[in-house]
């Protein structure tokens, strides 16, 4: 009934298996990708014919987790597995960078790649495996794909490297890296690292890219063998009606056009200027009747065509002429500006702008209740620290929708966080739950860089006693033929035209984070070691404004919740939970602390002030604590007898006041000089076979 055809390789001492011709049949292409125990159905299908007019390429990138593929339920009511969880979407995004940019330049065709997640061995990681499976998927289609591509993981640990690692591996090493690339160049980095030196890193991604060879390597030989035969897909020349008359009337004014000073008047003068030629090219082909239809291929040629000489022009004027829009050195830091404390009432505040890109970043402070739930494939988990990045339409001076954030807003979210969780001090050294949010509030270009900045400023003001600031830039690219240019400090123009988004973020030691995406088919290591040296001057350039502004974390604010960690005897923790809860509740009751027992005795106390915060000490204190010989204590009378007074003097201890140590002075009978009631202060004299004796006459 089937005729699968499957594979292996060695790969990290553990067998990568490719399988086709047996699941999902009638996909365009399909492949199941196995490593260990960990199972991808990777499927790719497009459109009968392509996009009409389309000024852009149509992919959408799916991954998907099933639960099941753990051994798991969903969590809800439903019990149903719902919108993608941000892990999810960050590798459906991860798998998408390296993909992209390997199609042939105006291939139109809707493509739909989707990433199925049927069993995860909890060892081997899935995203990795989506790369590998998107491209083999694709090798097999008949789509023109010009591939293939391969990802794999590093960790860096004792000097070694270490392929593809465990999520164990993972939890001790100095590197996170992510890489993807074809067998000649590298085309897409991911990575975290605890602050490496540029020539680690480098190092890195080259031991990665050597065996990305080798996958790529495999993948072409089962395509050879099992693949479908492409179709033939030719990009259509431009209109020469329209080509011509652009180049003659538009060419010099779009050349002064696009090198005026400033996003909204360049964009304005490059609009203001294809309007202009529109409205003269209409006239002069079609007439000035109000009515003329101009045919929607031509619209679209002209849109297009204007579009990529744009994007022509500014490239030459950088490769050629090493000539900025904005009139900058290729090397140059657009003027820099950072303030802290900004707002009055969050906990920690900031603004850092980098020419018209601006991000308003506030530092949140809470306790162990505010802890993100983490609950994905591989393990439930809380986490202490989260960045979220917001991008309203505001902050490129437009219209639109406000909702969800999307992939965009998550995966920059995840890249300032990730730059950010090298430097945050353990639960152990600050047990605050820490919430940043970056707020664009203007944006041209490289804002996760600018949420790095105004995160770290915003962090230090909010008192978080970080080891040392973090600083992050983008470098771009500008390449043809054999000639390239890095630039540092792109701008939006230059992202949107250019070759490469290359983000490097760090410490004065070292990176922190690093995200490379490219839109040719790869970078060599001459142009990485470029970007990396570049991007080094610049972060300590920019270090050194964030250190002038705050060097040194401030003292926490009088409105941030108090918080105390102390440990306690594992047998008291009864005493101090009481009967039902009784204790514990009535100490929550009384102050309005929140109070978490662990099993290991550590005890965690969170209040809105200082005051509420010592007196909750105290009662947790007055459970816990032994009654200590020569300690003078509190009491409250309980009980009167002929002999003396049974005081209280912590809850639930109990002592004996004799008749003979209340008073220096005899005493005739108790009830004439006390009652219950009565609250003073006693000496512990005894605790001999357990029994508590006092006395007020000692003090």
């Amino acid at each position: 009934m089937f005729d699968e055809k499957k594979v292996q390789m060695e790969l990290a001492g553990r067998m990568l298996t490719f399988s086709t011709g047996k699941i999902a049949r009638q996909s365009c292409g399909a492949v199941m990708v196995q490593y260990g125990d960990t199972v991808i159905l990777s499927t790719v299908n497009r459109s009968k014919e392509p996009r009409e007019n389309a000024d852009f390429f149509p992919l959408t990138v799916d991954y998907i987790e099933k639960f099941y593929a753990a051994g798991k339920f969903p969590g809800g009511f439903n019990k149903r597995e719902g919108r993608p969880s941000t892990d999810a979407t960050l590798t459906a995004r991860l798998i998408d960078r390296p993909i992209r940019p390997m199609f042939p330049d105006g291939f139109n065709y809707d493509v739909h790649i989707v990433n199925t997640v049927f069993s995860y061995d909890g060892q081997n990681t899935t995203d990795y495996l989506g790369i590998i499976g998107s491209s083999m998927a694709l090798m097999l289609s008949d789509i023109p794909f010009v591939g293939p591509v391969a990802g794999v993981v590093v960790g860096y640990k004792d000097g070694e490297f270490i392929l593809n690692p465990t999520p164990e591996q993972l939890e001790t090493s100095e590197l996170e890296l992510s890489v993807a690339g074809t067998k000649d160049a590298v085309n897409m980095v991911e990575a975290g690292a605890k602050e490496l030196d540029e020539e680690t890193m480098l190092a890195a991604i080259m031991f990665a890219h050597d065996n990305i060879k080798k996958i790529c390597a495999f993948q072409e030989e089962f395509a050879k063998a099992f693949g479908k035969e492409k179709i033939e897909f030719i990009r259509p020349e431009v209109m020469p009606l329209v080509k011509n008359f652009i180049d003659e009337r538009g060419m010099e004014k779009l050349k002064a056009a696009v090198l005026t000073t400033g996003k909204k008047a360049r964009e304005e003068a490059v609009d203001t200027l294809e309007a202009e030629l529109y409205e003269s090219f209409v006239a002069e082909n079609f007439g000035t009747d109000e009515e003329v239809e101009v045919p929607e291929d031509v619209v679209a040629e002209f849109k297009g065509y204007y579009h990529d000489l744009m994007k022509k022009l500014v490239r030459d004027a950088i490769l050629y002429h090493k000539h900025r829009v904005d009139g900058r050195k290729t090397t140059e830091i657009r003027p820099l500006y950072a303030e802290v404390d900004c707002l009055p009432i969050p906990h920690g505040s900031a603004m850092f702008t980098r020419g018209e890109t601006q991000a308003v970043v506030v530092t949140t402070l809470g306790t162990k209740e505010d802890e993100q739930l983490i609950d994905n494939l591989e393990k439930e988990y809380y986490k202490k620290f989260y960045l979220h990045y917001n991008f309203p339409p505001y902050s490129v001076g437009e219209t639109g929708r406000m909702g969800s954030p999307g992939r965009r807003e998550l995966g920059h979210g995840s890249l300032a966080e990730r730059a950010l969780r090298y430097v945050i001090p353990s639960e152990e050294e600050f047990p605050y739950t820490i919430r940043v949010v970056s707020e664009i509030t203007e944006s041209n270009g490289s804002s996760s860089q600018a949420s790095i900045c105004g995160g770290s400023l915003s962090l230090m003001a909010a008192g978080v006693p970080i080891k040392e600031h973090v600083a992050g830039i983008a470098m771009g690219l500008i390449k043809e033929g054999e000639e390239f240019t890095v630039l540092t400090d792109i701008m939006g123009l230059e992202d949107h035209l250019g070759d490469m988004d290359f983000k490097v973020a760090g410490t004065k030691s070292g990176i922190t984070a690093l995200q490379m995406d490219i839109k040719i088919t790869g970078i060599t290591e001459e142009i990485m070691r470029i970007a990396l040296k570049q991007a080094l001057e610049a972060r300590l350039q920019i270090l050194d404004l964030m250190n002038n502004t705050i060097p040194e974390p401030a003292k926490i604010k009088s409105n941030v919740p108090r918080i105390f960690q102390m440990n306690i005897p594992v047998d008291k923790i009864a005493a101090l939970i009481g009967t039902g809860g009784k204790n514990i509740k009535g100490i929550i009751d009384k102050t309005g602390a929140t109070v978490d027992i662990e099993d290991d005795g550590k005890v965690s106390i969170f209040c809105k002030d200082e005051a509420a915060l010592k007196e909750t000490v105290d009662l947790v204190n007055s459970y816990v604590k032994d009654v200590e010989v020569g300690e003078i204590y509190s009491g409250r009378v309980v009980n009167i007898a002929k002999f003396g007074a049974f005081m209280e003097i912590l809850p639930g201890k109990e002592g004996l006041l004799h008749v003979s140590e209340i008073s220096k002075e005899r005493v005739e009978n108790v009830e004439d000089v006390l009652k219950v009631g009565d609250i003073f202060d006693v000496k512990v004299i005894s605790t001999d076979n357990g029994k508590i004796s006092l006395s007020k006459k000692r003090i």
